[in-house]
């Protein structure tokens, strides 16, 4: 294609509104705009080149690392367990073997958040029971979790369990038989009770009394209350047991590339841009480059280069090389700038000085030379890199 049919845009500056380097070279380069619209430059990219760029994936997703990404993945070093923090699993480990001991009323005023009654009753998170409380839209089903104190619930997997929900009212607590901060899953009526798949390997734990300032100490699975549902509720973070090895988890902020239904190429283009630049522009691989060469033309005052680059360029299209003509009428200067920002993988410059010998001058990308090429072994030497 030529350069002016694509009507690139090149910028001398990196955008005010940058939010990585990747995305500055993007809109440097003509790729997007300022507003992140993709331009058709920006179109020609490949959409499937994961093998040039640092993933992690499962069988569902695949993500790119980067510190500025929308989601946050749980990912193992070692065996490459990777999930969406929502739903990622974890090795979860008792806090205490200890024997059943009898349920006990306390009063407990003003302890109606789990840090203030672990520090009231000086126990650690872990010896209590968090209580939440949703309804499920589809029947109104007033849903009662518990999860250890020291967790948080991931409402991604009570979603998955029991369907679309929202936070309970105060009236639908109420009629459940609960009280707002100081809540168990104790003397409930009519209530969905669901319990993180740890509950029932916690023993004595403090929970609410449903009463206004009181919990009970002491509180088990199985004696004092049973739910209907036993499932991994809990979010994993940084620093957990990987399920499947025993590694150490960790949390990395990352762009989704690709599902099993979708392909986000706004994202594949920031992450090629991200892996491949440097400090002249981009420098994209042979596999996702718009075009394999970038063709010019310097103006010659003995010799029409612009006819010879056309010609040029009839000839690799023709043995389908895919080529960017840059047909200009441009400074030197000002098409080896753009040519080195757009990043294609090799250059090739028909000059005046060149043609004299019946050469025309090559560059890779990134090479810090050009070699200088007779025009009969151009294609082969084209087809070859």
């Amino acid at each position: 294609m030529k350069y002016r049919d694509l009507n690139i845009q090149t910028q001398r500056d990196f955008p005010s509104n940058m939010r990585s380097q990747g995305f500055g070279w993007l809109v440097r380069a003509g790729y997007i705009t300022r507003e992140n619209e993709i331009t058709p430059l920006g179109q020609q990219v490949a959409k499937q080149v994961h093998s040039s760029i640092p993933v992690i994936s499962n069988e569902h997703e695949t993500y790119f690392p980067i510190s500025t990404g929308s989601i946050e993945v749980i990912h193992c070093s070692a065996c490459k367990y990777t999930q969406r923090k929502e739903l990622a699993q974890f090795k979860k480990t008792p806090f205490s073997q200890e024997g059943i001991l009898p349920v006990e009323k306390i009063l407990t005023p003003d302890c109606s958040t789990i840090e203030s009654l672990a520090n009231f009753l000086n126990i650690p998170k872990e010896q209590t029971a968090k209580a939440l409380m949703y309804t499920r839209i589809a029947d109104n089903q007033f849903i009662f979790i518990v999860v250890r104190g020291d967790m948080n619930l991931s409402e991604a997997k009570l979603r998955n369990a029991v369907g679309d929900i929202h936070m309970a009212t105060n009236d639908e607590i109420t009629n459940a038989g609960a009280v707002a901060g100081y809540a168990s899953p104790i003397g409930l009526k009519n209530a969905l009770i669901i319990v993180d798949d740890l509950i029932p390997q916690s023993p004595n734990l403090a929970a609410g009394a449903n009463e206004a300032d009181y919990h009970f100490k002491n509180t088990n699975y199985g004696r004092d209350y049973s739910a209907e549902m036993i499932t991994d509720l809990v979010q994993t973070k940084a620093g957990d047991t990987c399920i499947h090895c025993g590694n150490a988890l960790e949390l990395i902020p990352a762009l989704s590339l690709t599902t099993h239904s979708e392909i986000y190429f706004e994202n594949i283009l920031l992450a090629l841009a991200e892996t491949h630049h440097d400090e002249k522009g981009l420098t994209f691989p042979k596999s996702a480059a718009p075009f394999d060469v970038y063709l010019m033309h310097i103006p010659g005052k003995e010799i029409d280069t612009r006819a010879k680059a056309d010609e040029i360029y009839e000839t690799l299209q023709h043995a389908n090389i895919r080529v960017l003509f840059d047909d200009r009428d441009e400074r030197a200067g000002v098409k080896f700038n753009d040519a080195d920002l757009i990043g294609c993988p090799m250059r090739v410059t028909v000059g005046e000085r060149g043609l004299k010998e019946n050469k025309v001058e090559v560059k890779l990308r990134s090479a810090a030379q050009a070699d200088l090429i007779p025009l009969d072994m151009l294609l082969d030497h084209l087809k070859n890199f």
